[in-house]
């Protein structure tokens, strides 16, 4: 470290000197000698006050930056003539987003000069989403393994600068502590417009989240344009060339999206033109939502759709639902729904069970989306404990619920070596109506009390898990659609998003009170 250069947390307090502009737009501070007296600094206008420059403070931005490096100097702002230049053609789309958004000039691969931000790629083996972010000689340097951390750090550079606000001097080195930091958006029980939702993707990326999740199946409506069954689209649905463009969005944030169209259970929509795809049980009475995983022609519907919106959502990967099978939730499903009984004997021999049925049903699921390099990902009410069958190891756990019949706890699944997402459903759940025991959750609640340890309730699982819990998601779900509107919705998830990937961003208790990180978040916009 060298002389006058200090590292700081994020949010630590650090003396300073008040700053002001100088003549030539730069931040400076000006101070009188030790000797000086009030008739000194009553001194001649055209006499120029000698500038010197306290440390600078780590800069505030959403989430905290995790290290910053001091250093005395007037910092960074954009101005008149300032320029973005890449070190890498690949970099342009980064480059010209910063640029537009800091009315500066995209000048493209070029020699860099004062005032400019220069982008580029280190090519080492760092976590592609980290960066290192410079403000030295009246310039910003990021730099980064991959683009995702370039574009990141111009997310802090455009929060830095906000406002009229000054980067400070010295150096940002930064890296997100969960690589899975989500938005899961139920438009499958209410209609978002397409504008809604692509405002939310700016809105996630500024804040580095790097999934949205679109739940776009359930009883109440089916919600993308389908080419192979057009029958069961509600009235009311997003185009697919809508939903390309949201994609093309989303990569542009590098954000991934990721769809679910959840089975056996929330086909309602589907049911409504396969009324004989419903599941029944022993006495003739239909069970909502769910289809009968006897019949082959269940499987197929499924899968033509799975293999139709692969070639749409070109992310990694794909959620199944597996959640709420209602033949699963009586006392005896063999005695309830025989047809499940005989089929779950026939494949899988005497012992067969109706758990194990859906268990089938799940890893076949699975493997359709493997076939299109996706990794699967099913909520935890869709592993089922005991049986001969269990679930295929590559699938996550998507860990929302512990009230499940048969709860298994969060330990459960990561004593076995199973990987998990965070959508604790006391924390992440912001249900529109409020049905049954659900509150709207507060950015507060989520700020103080929950980590991605706390993966059910409010209790942390062992911190010997945490390389095994991936991330996490906030989730937007429709069940009273009429509650809210979409303006409504996103400004209560306003306030709940931010705090959320403040905790996936930063595994360090926050530095500032719920008070202060609220009043940054006003300023910020």
């Amino acid at each position: 470290m060298t002389a006058g250069a200090v590292v700081v947390a994020a949010g630590a307090v650090v003396t300073a000197v008040t700053l002001w502009p100088s003549d030539d737009g730069r931040t400076g501070a000006s101070v009188s000698s030790a000797s000086g007296s009030a008739d000194a600094s009553r001194s001649s206008a055209s006499a120029s006050p000698t500038r010197i420059y306290p440390l600078s403070q780590a800069p505030r931005t959403i989430p905290a930056v995790r290290e910053h490096t001091a250093a005395r100097g007037p910092g960074w702002r954009p101005a008149e003539g300032g320029r973005v230049v890449v070190d890498d053609p690949g970099l342009a789309d980064e480059g010209k987003l910063i640029a537009g958004e800091l009315k500066l000039s995209y000048a493209g691969r070029t020699e860099a000069r004062d005032g400019d931000v220069e982008l580029g790629l280190n090519h080492t083996a760092a976590d592609p989403e980290s960066y290192t972010l410079t403000v030295k000689n009246r310039r910003v340097t990021i730099s980064a393994p991959g683009q995702a951390g370039v574009f990141y750090g111009t997310r802090t550079l455009k929060q830095e600068v906000h406002g009229g606000g000054t980067a400070p001097e010295g150096v940002v080195r930064d890296r997100p502590a969960k690589p899975r930091r989500g938005f899961m958006l139920d438009i499958a029980r209410k209609h978002f417009t397409a504008a809604w939702i692509e405002d939310r993707v700016r809105e996630l990326g500024d804040l580095k989240f790097n999934e949205l999740g679109l739940h776009f199946s359930d009883d109440q409506g089916f919600r993308i344009q389908s080419d192979t069954h057009p029958e069961i689209v509600s009235r009311q649905h997003l185009s697919k060339t809508e939903v390309k463009d949201i994609i093309d969005l989303a990569e542009s944030r590098h954000i991934h999206v990721v769809p679910e169209i959840d089975s056996p259970g929330h086909l309602g929509a589907v049911i409504a033109a396969h009324p004989d795809l419903q599941l029944q049980n022993a006495s003739g009475v239909p069970t909502r939502g769910a289809v009968d995983i006897s019949k082959p022609a269940s499987a197929a519907i499924v899968d033509d759709l799975l293999n139709e919106y692969a070639g749409l959502f070109p992310g990694p990967y794909w959620h199944l639902g597996g959640d709420e099978y209602q033949a699963l939730t009586v006392a005896n499903p063999a005695a309830s729904y025989p047809q499940l009984a005989a089929a779950a004997r026939k494949r899988f021999g005497a012992g067969g069970s109706v758990a194990d049925l859906a268990t089938g049903w799940l890893n076949d699921r699975a493997a359709v989306v493997r076939g299109h390099d996706r990794t699967a990902r099913a909520w935890n009410d869709g592993f089922f404990r005991g049986g001969g069958v269990q679930a295929a190891k590559g699938i996550e756990v998507a860990y929302w619920t512990g009230k499940e019949f048969g709860a298994r706890p969060p330990a459960e699944y990561l004593s076995a070596g199973r990987e998990l997402i965070n959508y604790n459903d006391e924390f992440l759940y912001y249900v529109l109506g409020e049905p049954q025991t659900f509150v709207y959750p507060t950015g507060r609640r989520i700020y103080e009390q929950w980590t991605p340890l706390v993966l059910r309730g409010t209790t942390p699982v062992p911190s010997r898990y945490d390389g095994r819990i991936l991330g996490g998601s906030f989730a937007v779900w429709c069940d009273l659609s009429a509650a809210q509107t979409q303006d409504q919705v996103a400004a209560g998830i306003r306030m709940p998003l931010r705090a959320t990937v403040q905790k996936l961003w930063d595994p360090r208790r926050p530095a500032l009170s719920w008070t202060g990180f609220k009043s940054l978040a006003d300023r910020l916009g």
